[in-house]
């Protein structure tokens, strides 16, 4: 990367404080970076380090001074970090050649897009379809009458099981699953029968779906999971549930059967929903907690079971006194003779 502050600033739609001209070569923290690069501060808490960076300019929101240094001001900081960032990955990402590997094994009936790209030791089954620009890398899987839209990259050992419909420009990290038999049985006689998953998945258009996450199919009907909704490393989807449009799920959360998430909905990590549920739009649920009942949009909740966020803050404070009411309680029985 090559660029001038202006350049810069017009890119992520920021303002230019000091010197235009100043050149940019790269990016990087505050502690680590140089002269030649540009860092960022999105949390006023460390505007100490702003003394010290070695930055040449700086990323920040129009209320923080940037001591002396050339800076772009923008509303929001981290979203000029990411473009800038976007043009780092491309200048270093290699991009891979168009065609099929020699060692892939891609069905005759499959269809590939223009400018799709398939890995080593991939295989792309009977029926299949992959959009144009599309960038399977090794290892990967791709059932049989699967669609997978246009501009997606799916890192190494991505599958995607049969009867999947994938929207575009997403992004699958190593190991993810979709389309895996939901969790489904009936005991019969003393033994576990299996119910068959004959259902699919549905994945809107600019999903992110992130490394080793799972994501069930239906047994009956859709899972679905909406536009632009990003879901971190190591999260179970179960089978039937729906996602809206932009959730954010975060690491090693959990959602059981046919639970419903409206638009915006929140799970901090390791958050763990109940089957059957209903959260409204723009639902937080905080880490670690379990939600076993409906949630009305925009309620915050925290703790297992989950409460409102103030009442559960509340509980947790008296909580921590007991030991203290314990002992103030025996002193006041011991002086009343109880």
């Amino acid at each position: 990367m090559k660029m001038t502050l202006s350049q810069i600033a017009e890119m992520v739609g920021g303002s230019v404080k000091g010197r235009g001209d100043a050149v940019i070569e790269g990016a990087a923290g505050l502690s680590e970076t140089t002269e030649k690069d540009i860092s960022f501060l999105g949390n006023a808490k460390y505007a100490s380090l702003l003394k010290t960076t070695r930055a040449g300019a700086l990323l920040l929101s129009p209320d923080v001074d940037p001591e002396g240094r050339p800076a772009v001001a923008l509303k929001n900081p981290f979203y000029g970090w990411a473009k800038i960032l976007e043009v780092l990955e491309k200048d270093r990402r290699r991009v891979p050649l168009p065609g099929v590997h020699p060692t892939a094994v891609v069905a005759s009936s499959a269809r590939l897009g223009a400018g799709a790209s398939v890995g080593p030791f991939t295989v792309i089954e009977e029926g299949a379809e992959i959009g144009d620009r599309t960038v399977i890398q090794a290892h990967g899987f791709v059932g049989h009458d699967t669609k997978v839209g246009r501009d997606c990259l799916l890192h190494p050992r991505v599958t995607i099981r049969e009867r999947v419909r994938i929207g575009d420009r997403c992004i699958f990290g190593p190991g993810a699953v979709v389309g895996c038999d939901g969790f489904g049985f009936t005991t019969h006689e003393g033994r576990h029968y299996k119910i068959p998953q004959v259902g699919t998945v549905e994945i809107g258009d600019d999903v992110e779906i992130q490394a080793n996450t799972t994501v069930d199919r239906a047994a009956v009907g859709v899972t679905k999971i909406g536009r632009g909704t990003k879901v971190d490393n190591i999260v179970q989807i179960a089978h039937n549930v729906e996602i809206g449009e932009n959730c954010l799920i975060v690491s090693m959360s959990g959602i059981a059967g046919s639970t419903k998430l409206g638009n915006y909905v929140i799970l901090a990590a390791q958050a763990g929903l109940a089957g059957h549920l209903t959260l409204g739009d723009f639902v937080q649920v905080g880490a670690q907690s379990g939600v076993s009942h409906d949630l009305k949009p925009k309620e915050v909740v925290f703790g297992t079971p989950a409460q409102p966020l103030k009442e559960e803050l509340r509980t947790i404070a008296v909580t921590r006194r007991l030991p203290q009411l314990f002992e103030e309680l025996k002193a006041l029985k011991k002086k009343l003779n109880l």
